[in-house]
């Protein structure tokens, strides 16, 4: 299979972690842009070299899935930044589908619904966000749940600028909609991203839903969920939540529960959930009980504390006990276990619940009906989750106070060693980065 796939962005989540994946069966061809062309935390992508890529893909592509404000914006950030008209980005994208529609391959897209985040922070903001991002957030959450606008004390300038962007975005998302109603999408969705239960996000979405449009909660993890999509089979899953009791909460960053995430993951993927019996796949969510943890917002939660065998049938693992973090009392409790390369489908504890689910469904899928599977592709993107999600983002990460690389470099190597060996991994070179210059990601180089 000849799959293209175009990135949000060059972060090794949304660039290398498709290649990772990919890799586990020897049959698929993923098509990629150079990395330089996509855009990071300050740069936007180079919109005309990615439409050159577009237009030189191999003629017998079978599948396309593509990152639309990629193209539309220069990335996911631009997409809340750039100050371009609503009619100049209706020119862009208007260039884009003349090239799509010559493509004769099956197209997997999606586009975001502009986020709202509830902070102060303004780094994959606009610069006023600093000073009034909460504030923004709160007259858009009010505005919702009271259906009134709300007296504000946000300058007016200011808030007439972002209801503009929002409003720009918008309509061009209703364009996209157009196009799906004329048949050139597989698959169309709006994604909702750090999304709370009320908000013009949410208005917006609840829009585009009564337009025939179809929204899911998460982001980052949208373009691998679409990729499992465009893997022909038909996966039947049956998830089994370390917590039952406790499934309809609502995770951090997110407007539906733990449940109905794990539930839109799976149909996204275009798998079916089942029940165990009839099930390929187990997928064990590892859920919190009162509250999601944030180990580096310094948010706890009860951890981990019963008993975890892993059965003798295929199954994989979401630990979303925590937002952005492996629970090491989990990963303690998994290590008396083995991990054979027959039944053990993968782990994530990715960021958010929807960009655990979505990257873990696509590996176990492409490794469940893979025509050639490799082997060492599947341990490498293991080691990469466990090095990412436990070892720097549940540890390492709460004691760098700055990016030292070289002391990332050795605290890493401690947890390296363990890692290769429950996964039983011969040696390799390992090096580590921080690619957009933040500790909020890492970058795992494979020598």
């Amino acid at each position: 299979m000849k799959l293209a796939f175009l990135p949000i962005d060059n972060r090794p989540v949304c660039y290398t972690l498709p290649k990772l994946i990919a890799e586990i069966d020897k049959d698929l061809e993923l098509y990629l842009p150079k990395r330089e062309f996509l855009g990071d935390l300050t740069k936007t992508a180079d919109i005309n070299a990615l439409f050159d890529w577009l237009k030189n893909l191999p003629k017998d592509i079978d599948a396309m899935i593509l990152t639309l404000d990629t193209i539309a914006y220069g990335g996911l950030i631009p997409s809340r930044r750039c100050p371009e008209s609503f009619d100049e980005i209706r020119k862009r994208i208007e260039k884009l589908k003349d090239i799509l529609l010559e493509k004769k391959c099956k197209i997997y897209a999606f586009s975001s619904i502009m986020r709202i985040s509830n902070n102060n922070y303004n780094e994959e903001e606009k610069e006023y966000w600093s000073k009034y991002g909460k504030k923004i957030f709160e007259y858009s959450y009010n505005f919702h749940k009271s259906g009134e606008k709300q007296n504000s004390s946000i300058p007016n300038d200011i808030l007439d600028d972002y209801l503009e962007t929002r409003k720009r975005n918008f309509e061009i998302n209703k364009i996209y909609l157009e196009w799906q109603n004329q048949g050139l999408f597989e698959t169309l969705l709006f994604t909702k991203d750090d999304c709370a239960q009320f908000g013009i996000n949410v208005m917006e979405a609840e829009e585009l839903i009564k337009l025939g449009g179809t929204t899911k909660t998460g982001a980052d993890e949208i373009p691998l969920s679409l990729f499992a999509r465009a893997i022909n089979g038909k996966l039947k899953i049956c998830p089994v939540f370390l917590e039952p009791d406790q499934k309809e909460l609502i995770s951090n960053y997110e407007d539906v529960s733990v449940e109905q995430s794990v539930n839109s993951q799976i149909e996204l993927a275009g798998c079916e959930i089942s029940d165990e019996n009839s099930a390929d796949i187990l997928l064990y969510v590892n859920n919190f009980i009162d509250h999601q943890g944030e180990i580096v917002m310094g948010v706890d939660t009860q951890p981990f504390n019963k008993t975890f065998t892993t059965p003798q049938k295929p199954y994989m693992i979401a630990d979303v006990r925590y937002a952005n973090g492996a629970d090491n009392n989990f990963i303690k409790e998994l290590s008396k276990n083995e991990l054979d390369d027959k039944n053990f489908y993968g782990f994530s504890a990715w960021n958010t619940t929807a960009n655990t689910l979505g990257s873990l469904i696509c590996g176990g899928k492409i490794k469940y009906f893979a025509e050639k599977y490799n082997p060492v592709a599947f341990k490498k993107l293991q080691l990469t989750r466990f090095l990412d999600d436990w070892a720097y983002q549940a540890n390492i990460r709460q004691k760098l106070s700055f990016q030292n690389t070289s002391e990332l470099n050795k605290k890493m190597q401690v947890y390296e060693g363990l890692i290769k060996n429950k996964l039983g991994i011969d040696e390799c070179n390992i090096n580590y980065a921080f690619p957009w210059n933040r500790l909020f990601e890492v970058e795992i180089e494979f020598n």
